[in-house]
């Protein structure tokens, strides 16, 4: 059976129980992962006092978010692919993930049948633990409050985890996109517990880079907005056995007239064929903002002192371990439409 599901339809998925913990998971910072591993535990104690064999760790989240179906003309910046939060739930302890549809059948069900119709019917709930906030159901209705209620009616235990705090503020999503937006890449690591990098399989663009001694690996969104843009001096990782230095540029094109949020990294010093490779990269410093220029002679002069500055910048950096969410697990890569 697929550790990864995307529906609540047919039988009990969970038939011998289950630790559930809910939230939107998106870039698995600190308090993502304290709530996971506190579920994960949690399920793993019960298991063994004995008398329940088969007991199951639920993560569970929603794709797209509810923001990104509720405001899609507006929707918020992603921190994290759903690909990489299945891999980095998985690889925090959970035994299963699910990723439910956020379509309109489901926004539409209130806080009550969302508890009946996923918790308690489809995962056969003992414990359920969210974060501190935590809102659900049509009209965010839902609390723990409510939580606390019918789990009292329908035989489960509900929770909240304490916030994770750093410098005095509680670690959220919201935080980390206003550091990267802010080039803050010391910050939302510290919050993240990683040095923030976006991961992705190489596609072909229109090699515009290559035609002007620029060659790149480049990184589409499928329709996601990315949570930072600009220049920046980047190390690539899965390309060798250390983590390659680069300078990458995440925008639109404007002089090339683009419309679609592309990530370009450059390697430094490196021939080859990346183009359906898995690679992350890592971002360690803001060199300038995107920016239209007025022809392609002024952009490549422009990318030869980008350069030039990206190789100063990773020269003072630290190469680090591959920046990704908690140990990978193998499993077949889902779909996500």
């Amino acid at each position: 059976m697929s550790r990864l599901f995307r529906d609540v339809d047919g039988g009990p998925r969970c038939p011998h129980g289950s630790v559930v913990c809910i939230g939107a998971f998106d870039g698995l910072h600190l308090g993502h992962r304290a709530l996971v591993r506190h579920a994960v535990a949690r399920s793993r104690a019960i298991a063994g006092v004995g008398t329940t064999v088969g007991l199951q760790a639920v993560a569970l989240s929603f794709e797209p978010l509810p923001r990104e179906f509720f405001a899609p003309q507006a929707p918020p910046p992603r921190l994290l692919s759903p690909r990489a939060k299945v891999e980095g739930l998985l690889g925090l302890g959970a035994d299963q993930v699910g990723l439910l549809r956020f379509n309109a059948r489901l926004s539409g069900l209130d806080a009550e049948s969302f508890v009946e119709r996923v918790l308690v019917e489809h995962l056969r709930a003992c414990e359920v633990w969210v974060g501190p906030g935590f809102r659900f159901g049509k009209a965010r209705a839902g609390d723990i409050d409510l939580l606390h209620r019918l789990g009292r009616r329908h035989g489960f235990v509900a929770g909240e985890i304490e916030p994770v705090m750093l410098d005095g503020e509680r670690v959220s999503s919201t935080r980390i996109r206003a550091a990267l937006q802010d080039g803050a890449f010391d910050a939302a690591a510290r919050m993240l517990g990683r040095p923030y990098a976006i991961g992705g399989r190489v596609v072909r663009g229109r090699q515009l880079g290559r035609t002007l001694g620029y060659p790149t690996a480049n990184i589409r969104f499928g329709g996601r907005t990315p949570a930072l843009s600009g220049i920046h001096a980047t190390w690539v990782h899965g390309v060798g056995d250390a983590p390659m230095p680069s300078v990458s540029s995440l925008g639109t094109r404007p002089t090339v007239d683009g419309v679609e949020p592309l990530l370009e990294a450059h390697l430094f010093d490196f021939e080859g064929d990346l183009y359906g490779r898995r690679i992350e990269v890592e971002f360690v410093a803001k060199l300038r903002d995107e920016e239209k220029f007025d022809d392609l002679p002024a952009l490549v002069a422009q990318m030869d002192r980008d350069a030039e500055q990206a190789r100063a910048v990773l020269d003072r950096s630290p190469r680090n371990d591959p920046p990704r969410v908690p140990e990978r697990t193998s499993h077949t890569e889902p779909s996500f439409e």
